[in-house]
């Protein structure tokens, strides 16, 4: 598609942080539900006896946010703002985050394993992104063509359509699920219509997700207050406790601003409890799940070079990429205990809006940092009902997989190599072949990429017949 704002324009003040709150709400609840997820793990592993201590605090979503905006702050600089590419939570690094826990001595050991183990990852980054600064990056192009990273792309966009129809069933206050799903559509469809029909530079046409969750929370919050006031418990779509909790007990200075339970706090006196069994524990859970998030970094990138039609391999070049990944990722973790990755959400943004500016991905990270201290912002997006979220994730994880074929339509079909390259990376991709080894998970999107290679190398001697 064309492009509305190019990498390097400047929208209008008023405008960018428009942009960017939208930038915010494509990625924040990915962001948010990484150490929702991981404190449920680490509280169901003390329950089992897996975990002999007490947990007397959790991660915190909101030091997780003020990560993300860090890491891509550190990424943007190491790319010299040429690559509008926004840093969150990853999920690749779950099983590793409760391993961190699992075989830490105390609570504030485990804190302090998350930091190293964010580390030992990003370091992988950095002699990856040396050897990519020697050599050059064709062995990459070569190792991965058109043909192998394009239907990866797409991959990772339907590798999500489970979750965005999974959400666009469920409806947080217990309400029906044919319902949630009418509030998901609502949602879908008011984007869909801003951004097809709005014209040229139109704020409905470059804030289409904006509106549609303002539209889709809308109609649910009129539903669950029906729901409410007439016992009709299928109605009830919100669940509006996050924001309830902000005056429990009175309205004060915490109803309003509060300071995150920052990573490095609460791990402060857990670093001389770490020994060398235990360092090895985190370099075996950390380690191995950096090289498969780096086979989706170069995803990532393909996929945003062919939207921005510019290869960001090349420039600002690959070794910066990973530099900016891999140490935005240290600092990341740091703060909010999670590793970051390029956001696949944000991308399909970009793609979506038009907008690739990279001053919009800059706003958006300083607004993660400051927002993160602002109560009332975070308890409203923990309020937005996940069927509203699946209505707009439909959308970015379609434009993901749509990204992905693209790629595709330039590859001769009609070679019998090259149809079983495509044929390998879908199956497996589709077919969610993932491999768990111990606490290492190889996602179904890796497991994809390394057979689509391996298939090309194999095939590639062999000359097609006329």
């Amino acid at each position: 598609m064309k492009l509305i704002y190019k990498i390097e324009d400047r929208p209008k003040f008023g405008q960018m942080i428009i942009f960017a709150i939208q930038q915010l709400l494509a990625i924040m609840a990915a962001t948010l539900v990484v150490p929702v997820i991981i404190n449920g793990n680490v509280a169901q592993k003390i329950a089992d006896g897996a975990i002999n201590w007490e947990l007397q605090t959790g991660m915190s979503p909101a030091a997780a946010l003020f990560g993300a905006g860090v890491g891509t702050l550190v990424y943007l600089l190491f790319t010299k703002f040429r690559s509008p590419v926004f840093l969150g939570s990853s999920f690749a690094f779950l099983g590793s985050m409760t391993a961190a826990f699992a075989g830490a001595v105390s609570m504030a050991a485990g804190f302090a394993g998350l930091i190293l183990g964010a580390v030992f990852a990003g370091l992988v980054y950095v002699v990856i992104a040396a050897i990519v600064k020697f050599a050059g990056v064709k062995w990459i192009n070569k190792l991965m063509p058109a043909v192998v990273i394009g239907p990866t792309v797409a991959i990772i966009g339907l590798s999500l359509a489970g979750n965005a129809v999974g959400d666009l069933q469920t409806a947080p206050a217990g309400g029906d699920s044919r319902i949630a799903v009418l509030c998901g559509l609502i949602t879908l469809a008011v984007t869909m219509l801003c951004s097809v029909y709005a014209k040229g530079k139109s704020m409905f046409r470059l804030i289409p997700f904006i509106i549609g969750i303002l539209a889709g929370y809308c109609f649910a919050t009129v539903l669950t207050l029906i729901g409410n006031a007439s016992g009709i418990d299928a109605l009830k779509i919100i669940d509006f406790s996050s924001l309830a909790a902000l005056v429990d007990g009175g309205v004060g200075v915490k109803t309003f601003l509060t300071l995150p339970d920052f990573t490095f706090v609460t791990a402060f006196n857990g670093f001389k409890e770490i020994d060398g069994g235990y360092i090895s524990t985190l370099i075996a859970a950390y380690v191995p799940v950096a090289f498969v998030v780096f086979a989706e970094h170069i995803a990532d990138h393909k996929n945003i070079s062919t939207i921005v039609e510019k290869d960001l391999l090349e420039d600002p070049g690959l070794h910066r990429t990973l530099l900016g990944d891999g140490v935005g990722s240290i600092a990341g973790a740091f703060f909010g205990g999670c590793p970051n990755t390029t956001y696949g959400e944000s991308i399909g943004c970009v793609a979506i809006t038009g907008n690739a500016s990279v001053v919009t991905i800059l706003t958006a990270a300083i607004l993660a940092i400051l927002i993160s201290f602002l109560a009332p912002f975070v308890a409203f997006v923990n309020s937005i009902p996940s069927c509203v979220m699946g209505g707009v994730c439909m959308a970015l994880y379609g434009f993901i997989a749509v990204s992905g074929l693209k790629m595709v339509q330039k590859v001769d079909l009609e070679d019998n190599r090259n149809l079983f390259v495509v044929s390998v990376i879908l199956i497996a991709g589709i077919g969610g072949l993932a491999l768990n080894f111990g606490d290492v998970t190889i996602t179904e999107v890796a497991c994809a990429l390394i057979l689509g290679i391996l298939t090309n190398l194999m095939l590639k001697g062999n000359k097609k017949e006329d």
